[in-house]
């Protein structure tokens, strides 16, 4: 009973001082960050037309925080870990720990609990939180720092439909105007359907597109039937919207809304559905990677070495930012290269996750 009693004060005693040191360590850096910001943005800031303090504070720095804890949350666990087990391990706690009978798997316990507990801090930021706050940063961000609008209006390919693909040799986002376009229909048995046209034009009144100067082919086996004209209204699953890409859209769906919109611009076959889907699959293994890089900082700074802290924490610190590295990579392969983005954001978990287990096996016990 006794023994039970001291193993629970243990297990407080890890989990305050590994949450503690976490959230004192990020609220350290945040302020400092913050400075830091503010002295880049300060022009911007004392603009005649700029925001308020108030603004400042409430509209911007207060939906800026979450953010900035969840990026680095991963980081700074780690390196929570690696202090203060390190220490632990200096002040010859950890030898008395399981000199005392508790095998050193039960003495990770406490470290999971507190990891676990940060992960799931972590998802929710990222899938529920983050999201809501970006609504009001990027407004904010739109009216008074920069214009998070990118067009692409070159040689633009869609899929509006099942088997209906349009081109867009350039298209003015100002005018909404296109032009050198053409719409395909292309079935099992090959091209069924072909217009083209020198451009079309939205008309925002009647929701419609007005194709002018075309050329139609309809092909049906052997057969084949011209039809030409000067004007055509026309209704397609395409808006002018769809030129337009606003690089912090996805930073403001949530769970569920940034699923559906996947699912509804897949037909598309826009390349930024790619990284709507890595930002997908990255929310889920993000939190993941708190567990594992906690558990090689334990394996890791759990053994009294010569040198003390440092040399663990440089060890620790050049692992983290390896395996952040490694994660960056991967990503860039789903988004521009042909790996998919499920396997490029979990690879990283995986491969350090292995690097975990045989670091624990190597861990005093």
């Amino acid at each position: 009973m006794q023994g039970t009693r001291i193993v629970k004060i243990l297990d407080i005693y890890i989990i305050k001082r590994f949450l503690g040191t976490f959230f004192y360590a990020i609220a350290l850096l945040s302020i400092v960050v913050i400075i830091f910001d503010i002295s880049e943005k300060i022009d911007e800031f004392l603009e005649p037309s700029g925001p308020s303090l108030q603004q400042i504070i409430f509209d911007y720095y207060l939906n800026f925080l979450p953010y900035f804890v969840n990026l680095f949350s991963s980081l700074f666990t780690f390196i929570t870990v690696i202090f203060f087990t390190s220490k632990m391990a200096g002040d010859t706690e950890i030898i008395a720990i399981l000199n005392s009978g508790i095998s050193f798997r039960r003495f990770l316990r406490p470290f999971l609990v507190s990891a676990i507990i940060l992960s799931f801090m972590s998802f929710y930021l990222s899938n529920f939180l983050i999201p809501e706050t970006n609504k009001q940063l990027t407004a904010f961000e739109l009216k008074y720092i920069k214009d998070p609008i990118r067009k692409r209006d070159m040689n633009v390919h869609l899929q509006i439909g099942p088997q209906t693909y349009v081109y867009v040799e350039n298209f003015n986002i100002n005018r909404d105007l296109g032009n050198k376009f053409s719409l395909e229909h292309i079935t099992d048995k090959g091209l069924t359907y072909k217009l083209t046209s020198d451009y079309i034009k939205w008309d925002s009144v009647s929701q419609q597109w007005t194709i002018h100067n075309y050329h139609i082919r309809k092909i049906d086996g052997f057969e084949e039937k011209i039809i030409k004209g000067n004007k055509l209204d026309t209704t397609l699953n395409l808006r002018p919207a769809d030129f337009v890409i606003y690089l912090d859209n996805m930073k403001t769906m949530g769970f569920w809304k940034l699923r559906e919109y996947i699912e509804e611009k897949k037909m598309r076959g826009a390349q930024e559905v790619i990284e709507y889907e890595v930002e997908k699959h990255k929310r889920i293994a993000f939190p993941f990677s708190t567990i594992i890089l906690t558990l090689i900082g334990v394996s890791l700074s759990s053994r009294k070495v010569r040198g003390g802290i440092g040399v663990n924490l440089g060890i620790g610190v050049t692992l983290a930012f390896s395996y952040i590295l490694f994660m960056q990579v991967s990503t860039v392969f789903a988004t521009y290269g042909d790996l998919p983005p499920l396997i490029a954001v979990w690879i990283p978990n995986l491969a350090y996750a292995v690097i975990s287990i045989f670091l624990l096996k190597k861990a005093p016990k």
